[in-house]
């Protein structure tokens, strides 16, 4: 089995709860350097830095990760092989071009 990376540009990390992540990674020196003034002057001019209105709140609600569920399937072995052959996380890549398929049959009637 190959060791590729299973996305080129980082990867998806999925918590069951806020007590399971790891301890954030220290701030470096330049970071804690920056003034309040100068870290809002960033957020502010950071296009992906939107504000949450405060009303958003009243109506949140926590939304559930859906867990999957263990099964045995039976697939041909050339399907196999080219699945294991793109390296670790290949189950989960089975999983996405299946949900891709039921998409597509539900949009489509």
């Amino acid at each position: 089995m190959s060791e590729k990376p299973t996305r080129p540009h980082g990867k998806v990390v999925r918590f069951d709860s806020l007590d399971d992540m790891p301890p954030a990674a220290p701030l470096s020196s330049a970071f804690k350097a920056l003034t309040d003034d100068e870290l809002e002057r960033r957020a502010a001019s950071d296009p992906d830095a939107g504000s949450i209105p405060a009303e958003f709140w009243n109506t949140a609600e926590p939304v559930e990760a859906e867990t999957k569920e263990q099964i045995t399937l039976r697939l041909d072995p050339d399907v196999l092989r080219h699945f294991r052959g793109t390296g670790k996380g290949y189950q989960s890549r089975i999983n996405a071009v299946l949900k891709s398929y039921v998409k597509a049959k539900e949009k489509a009637g």
